[in-house]
């Protein structure tokens, strides 16, 4: 399982950012995705996770309203629109891939994971 993140960047408050995770050296359609989120001396949290054929997506409250998570199996890839972003959502975000499902990714578990792209919020 190799997974690249990427979108990841500096925005100010209320702005947006769509990152990407790129999925290659596995059975993509066979994977749910999920994105957790790590902040400064903080544990790394769920943020969001999206079934195996796109049709049904979970996100974490604390975020939900402000997200939509999606994927294009065809070119193996899996995004996450962020929108009116706060200083808070200030972490370094990864993605990984889970071959038993989304509740099993929301927990943590997954297959693979990559190695994060920087987001930063300034107010």
């Amino acid at each position: 399982v190799h997974l690249v993140e990427s979108g990841g960047g500096l925005v100010q408050a209320g702005g947006s950012l769509r990152l990407t995770c790129a999925a290659s050296g596995f059975y993509f359609s066979n994977y749910a995705i999920g994105w957790f989120r790590q902040a400064p001396g903080k544990d790394r949290v769920f943020v969001a996770a999206i079934s195996r054929d796109g049709q049904s997506a979970d996100y974490a409250e604390s975020m939900e309203g402000r997200l939509t998570m999606s994927r294009d199996n065809g070119k193996e890839l899996a995004y996450l629109q962020m929108n009116n972003l706060q200083p808070e959502d200030t972490a370094v975000y990864y993605c990984g891939a889970s071959l038993y499902g989304v509740e099993t990714i929301k927990v943590g578990t997954a297959s693979g994971w990559g190695q994060g792209t920087q987001v930063t919020v300034c107010s």
